[in-house]
Formats: structure tokens, C-alpha cells, sequence
């Protein structure tokens, strides 16, 4: 369902062309960059922004994260294919810079929280800044640390700031957040979320007051915060939060909230529109893995990542007999198979080799399932069938039985299955070696 987008900022492209005659105030370049931001105005989708994973360290635990997946703060967010270093990341930048020129934001959103790793954010940005002075920073954070950090993120020209707030309450915090660790000391219960949750609107008053977008976002979670939600919202709002983003939980298998059902999307969508009259909602969030590039719609990150290759660039059939296979996986985040065949936009392309598991591209492909009511649209099916063609398997959540006949009949097995991608292609491989499908591939995703 389309949302009117909040009007674009009123500062027109005739202010910037003719700046002898006006002279933007800081206000008005905020809101010029804030217009060109994707993540915080729907009118800026056209633009791209790269986010640079360069904060590997947490400094809490929230219940609906797994560290060894690291952090959430923004996207099914904490998904990284590596950690960089902030030389690797500033020449990450150099590469995309030279081939994507819609891109506007830099931004640091994991895989843990960037003020846990500050140092390496620092060192990165300051490079990144010297390159392209007119580079929009934004940086996502629990927020634990803003206190000690604000005004260096403010030297460094970060001027768009997310906080996850999930609560104002400590009692629900205590239900949220396993435990807080803070100046060398571990808080749990009460005591850790109110800590949390003082330095998190102490931090965004002072940033809004010092002239920093803020967005808020908040995790919606079925039984434990719905009901808070609206204040949630007139809070942060009170201490200058300029807009909130309200999010679907994302299940993560090992962690405590793993099981936790999630609200409708009908239900997300009445909660928003409930909490329109205070703030402007984020509509059009993604939930972004932290190492993403591009525009929302469009991810081209597995582009700019370091991959097996095979013989002279070109894609060839692994041998089975010596252990080699190739798989098209369906994923919606990177992280499990979690997709229908026919919604999938992308196949992520696995290697294996004896053992070893590497992400060797990901393929676009025109989805052909929108909706029962469409039904399945035949060609699209074999354009799709024909592009996974040197794929020894397909794995996927579910699939139509058009699609399946069509992949069997051109040698390709396919296997549903609800699992972390790693285990599900290792399930996969010692089916297609042994001929005898294992129990765990149908079972629920592994602990």
C-alpha cells in the first residue's frame, strides 16, 4: 500500500545554482542533504547509499539478536559478509564512488554498535571526508553511548542519526535486553534498559538540539511493546526526533526471541498511521543488511565483494562425483532460506567444494508470482528455470509445481527447506551426494 510521501524539502535546486545571490544556512544544507538521503526521505530513492561495516563490537543484548549474526540496530541489519577495516572501508568507498554517481550517504550501521567501535568509525570518516567533502555521514546506534561521543560525531560531519528505541518503559526493557554493558560494568534487568533508555533521549535531545536528524526506530514486538508503541513515539518526539520508523521483527533462530510471532501487516500499517499525527513515519524502510550498497530497491553490494571466480569469468556446472556443487538459494535477507521460489527478485549463487561454501554472485531475476490472484506467468518461469541452468540445486521455502517440474526437467533438484543458508546448502550437498534426502533440511531452522 503506497504512502503519500512527506513534501520534499522547500529549499529549491534554484537555491543551490545560485548561491551569490542566497547563501544556504546550515538548516537549509540539512535539510538539502536530508532530501538526498534514502533512508530518511521517501523522495530521495533515486539516490544510493553505501553502508560500511566496520563496527564489529556490541555493547548490549537485545533478546532478538544472535552475536554471532552480530547486531540489529537498523536492518536485518548486522548481516555483513565481512568486517572491514577502516583502510578497507575507505577503499570500498573509492570503488563505489568511481562507478555509482547517485551516491550520497555514507553510513555505519554495524555489524555491531558504531559508538562501541568509535575509533575505527572515526578513522574511516575522516578519510572518507577528505576524499568527498560534500558526502552525507549517518551513523545507526543503540544509543548506550551517545552521552560520550555527540559532539566527536558532530566534528565529524555526521548529520543524520538513527536510535533503535524499543521502550520507555524499564519493566519492558528488562523483557527486551538481556544486559547492557557499560564503563567496564554489566547491567541486566531494570537496571540496564533504564541506563539505556536515559542516554538514549539525553542523546537525541542534545543532537536535535544541535541540529543532527534524528530518526527513531523501534522493533515491533508482538506481547511485549505494541501497546507502548505511541508513546514511544510523543517521546522521542518531545526530545526532537524528526522521524520514526516502526519495524517488523525479524525472527533470528538461537535467539530468545526466536519463536515470538509478529504483527500483521495490517497491523504494522494501522500502528503507523496511528502515530502520523505526531511524527512523519518511515513507510519505506528495507531493513538493510550493514554492509549494504545502492539504492533501496536495488542492493549491488555482492559487486563490490571480493569472490571465487570461476575459469575466464564465466559460470560453469560443478562436478558432482568430486564433490563440487553449485546453488541458487532464495533468501530475503541474506541470512536464511526464507523465500518462495516465485517471489524471489534475486538468487544468491553458492559454491561448494568439499565442504567449502562461497557466495560465487547473486542473479536478478523478473519475479512471476505477485499474488495468487495473478497466478504464475509460464515464460518468466523459464526465463528463470533457463538462468539458473548450471545450478546442481535450488533451495527455497516453497515452490510452485509448474516451476518445480520445470527445474527437474532441465537436471535441477530442488529442496525446500526453513534453514540458515550455510546448513541448508551443507544439508543439501550430502543429499545430492547420498541420493537420500535428509530430515533436518525439512525441519525448522537449526539452533
Amino acid at each position: 500500500m503506497a504512502e503519500p510521501c512527506p513534501s520534499k524539502s522547500h529549499v529549491s535546486r534554484e537555491s543551490g545554482e545560485n548561491m551569490n545571490v542566497h547563501v544556504l544556512s546550515e538548516a537549509e544544507k540539512i535539510e538539502l542533504r536530508t532530501a538526498t538521503h534514502p533512508c530518511f526521505h521517501c523522495g530521495a530513492s533515486e539516490n544510493a547509499r553505501i553502508h560500511l561495516p566496520i563496527a564489529p563490537e556490541c555493547n548490549i543484548q537485545c533478546n532478538y539478536c544472535v552475536r554471532k549474526f552480530d547486531c540489529v540496530n537498523e536492518s536485518r541489519p548486522g548481516v555483513v559478509s565481512a568486517v572491514l577495516s577502516p583502510e578497507q572501508a575507505v577503499e570500498r568507498f573509492r570503488k563505489v564512488k568511481e562507478t555509482v554517481p547517485n551516491l550520497t550517504v555514507v553510513g555505519i550501521a554495524g555489524p555491531g554498535d558504531p559508538l562501541a567501535n568509535f575509533d575505527q568509525v572515526k578513522e574511516a570518516l575522516q578519510q572518507i571526508r577528505a576524499i568527498d567533502p560534500n558526502i552525507t555521514f549517518c551513523l545507526s546506534t543503540n544509543g548506550l553511548m551517545l552521552p560520550f561521543y555527540m559532539n566527536h560525531m558532530i566534528s565529524l560531519g555526521i548529520t543524520h542519526v538513527t536510535v533503535t528505541v524499543n521502550t520507555i518503559d524499564s519493566k519492558t526493557g528488562a523483557k527486551i535486553y538481556s544486559h547492557v554493558r557499560y564503563l567496564g560494568k554489566k547491567y541486566t534487568g531494570e537496571e540496564g534498559a533504564a541506563l539505556l533508555l536515559q542516554n538514549q533521549l539525553s542523546g537525541i535531545r542534545y543532537l536535535s538540539s544541535m541540529g543532527v536528524v534524528v530518526k527513531v526506530n523501534i522493533v515491533l514486538l508482538k506481547g511485549i511493546n505494541e501497546d507502548e508503541i505511541e508513546e514511544i513515539v510523543y517521546t522521542v518526539k518531545d526530545c526532537g526526533c524528526g522521524i520514526t520508523n516502526i519495524m517488523q521483527l525479524i525472527p533470528v533462530a538461537g535467539s530468545s526471541f526466536e519463536s515470538l510471532g509478529t504483527m500483521s501487516n495490517a497491523e504494522l500499517y494501522h500502528i503507523r498511521k496511528s502515530c502520523e499525527s505526531m511524527l512523519p513515519q518511515m513507510y519505506h524502510c528495507k531493513q538493510c543488511r550493514a554492509d549494504a550498497i545502492g539504492t533501496l530497491g536495488h542492493d549491488i553490494s555482492l559487486n563490490f565483494m571480493e569472490r571465487d571466480k570461476t575459469a575466464g569469468g564465466k559460470s560453469k556446472k560443478k562436478n558432482a562425483l568430486s564433490g563440487q556443487y553449485r546453488f541458487a538459494v532464495c533468501s530475503k535477507d541474506g541470512t536464511l532460506i526464507d523465500q518462495h521460489f516465485g517471489h524471489a527478485e534475486r538468487f544468491l549463487i553458492y559454491d561448494y567444494d568439499d565442504g567449502e561454501i562461497s557466495l560465487a554472485e547473486t542473479r536478478a531475476v523478473d519475479s512471476y508470482c505477485s499474488g495468487p490472484e495473478n497466478g504464475e506467468d509460464e515464460e518468466k518461469i523459464k526465463a528463470t528455470v533457463n538462468m539458473l541452468s548450471d545450478c546442481s540445486a535450488v533451495l527455497c521455502m516453497r515452490i510452485g509445481y509448474y516451476p518445480s517440474q520445470f527445474l527437474k526437467n532441465k537436471g535441477i533438484q530442488v529442496i525446500t527447506t526453513y534453514h540458515r543458508i550455510e546448513d541448508g546448502i551443507k544439508e543439501a550437498a550430502a543429499q545430492l551426494r547420498t541420493g537420500v534426502p535428509s530430515q533436518a533440511i525439512h525441519g525448522a531452522v537449526a539452533k
